[in-house]
Formats: structure tokens, C-alpha cells, sequence
């Protein structure tokens, strides 16, 4: 009897290493797979679409403005989308643009009841300049802003800025090497816009 109890525990405790050798092997974690690392430039890729701006001119009509362009920032287009509800119109407008889209907005600087879109444009690094358009029923009407005069050039050096005041559009930009030897260096010139007829006049505000 001895004998044969000695055998039938032997023969538990081998089966039971053997089970525990088998849970142990089964259970034993995969090795964790490499994972490589994400660039920085995967993590902020740079879209199609750096410029991006919605105006709402009234309730129902809507100007959508989207830059795009890949490569070098001042070279690409700009799509102008309008939304009108109210009438169930919808319009477009692509071109080309030589400059980096810094703002957009609207304004009727002549009264007329048509909203002008004014779309502005960073070239040469510290240079300003705006692409206008008047939308009327018959689509957008590009308006030519006048360039400055070479006799405002002589002083001017870039570093400008488009504001507005009750209205009126203005464009001011440090003097630089002033001829007049009574002007304080670093001064500023500014420049006042009117718009008659989808047609711009210039005219100098002088500082009292």
C-alpha cells in the first residue's frame, strides 16, 4: 500500500510541474515591438490652406477667403467663396497671388451699396500691398490700388500699416532717410484713400 501511495503522489507532483511549466510558458508576455519615433515634421505638417478667413457682410451674404500654396510661401493663389442665402447665389473667385495673405475685410468706401473686399498681401518681407475687388449682381469687379508715386518712394523703405478710421482708409510707414532736414528721423507718412467711380485717389495727411 505504501508503495503504491508513493507512486500515485509522484505521479500528482510530476503532473503538476508539468501544468505549472505550461502556465508559465503560455502566460509569458510578447516582446513589445519597436515603435519609431514621430518627426516633428509629421507632427505639424504644413497645410495647403496657410490663410483662411470668413466675412459675414450681412446676414445671408458671406465672403469666404482661402489662401493655398506649397513650396515658397509668397507664390501661390487665393480663393474668394461668396454665399448668398438669402438670394440663393453663389459665386467664385481664383488668382494667382505674389505674396503672403495677411488679412482681409470689407468695406463700401463708396457708398454705393456694393461691398468692396479688400484682400492684403506681405511681399518682399516688410512690403504691403492690397488686391480690391467690388462685388456687384454681375459678379466681382477688381478695383486697381494705386502704387505709390516715386516721389513717396524716395522715403519709403516698407514696414507700412493699413488702418481704419470712420471709414476712410489709411497707410502709414516710417520715413526713412527724409530729405527735408527739419523731419525727425523715424517719423511717419501717412497716406489717406477715397474711392469714386471703382476709381482711387491718394492725398498725403499732413501732420499738425
Amino acid at each position: 500500500m505504501n508503495f503504491k501511495k508513493h507512486i500515485i503522489l509522484s505521479s500528482l507532483a510530476a503532473l503538476g510541474m508539468m501544468m505549472l511549466f505550461s502556465c508559465t510558458t503560455n502566460d509569458k508576455p510578447e516582446p513589445v515591438k519597436e515603435t519609431q519615433a514621430v518627426t516633428s515634421e509629421k507632427a505639424k505638417p504644413s497645410g495647403p490652406f496657410p490663410f483662411y478667413k470668413s466675412i459675414e457682410v450681412r446676414p445671408g451674404l458671406t465672403f469666404e477667403v482661402v489662401s493655398w500654396g506649397k513650396g515658397v510661401d509668397s507664390v501661390g493663389g487665393y480663393l474668394v467663396l461668396m454665399s448668398d442665402s438669402v438670394k440663393s447665389n453663389y459665386k467664385s473667385l481664383s488668382n494667382e497671388r505674389k505674396g503672403i495673405v495677411t488679412d482681409v475685410w470689407n468695406m463700401d468706401m463708396d457708398n454705393d451699396g456694393n461691398p468692396e473686399l479688400y484682400i492684403e498681401l506681405l511681399s518682399k518681407k516688410n512690403v504691403l500691398d492690397l488686391n480690391v475687388y467690388e462685388y456687384t449682381s454681375n459678379g466681382f469687379q477688381k478695383i486697381n490700388f494705386p502704387s505709390l508715386s516715386n516721389a513717396i518712394k524716395r522715403n519709403y523703405a516698407g514696414n507700412d500699416k493699413f488702418t481704419i478710421k470712420e471709414g476712410e482708409l489709411y497707410r502709414s510707414f516710417p520715413i526713412v532717410k527724409p530729405a527735408d532736414t527739419t523731419m525727425k528721423d523715424g517719423a511717419l507718412k501717412t497716406l489717406k484713400y477715397s474711392l469714386r467711380g471703382n476709381s482711387f485717389s491718394m492725398e498725403e495727411v499732413k501732420e499738425e
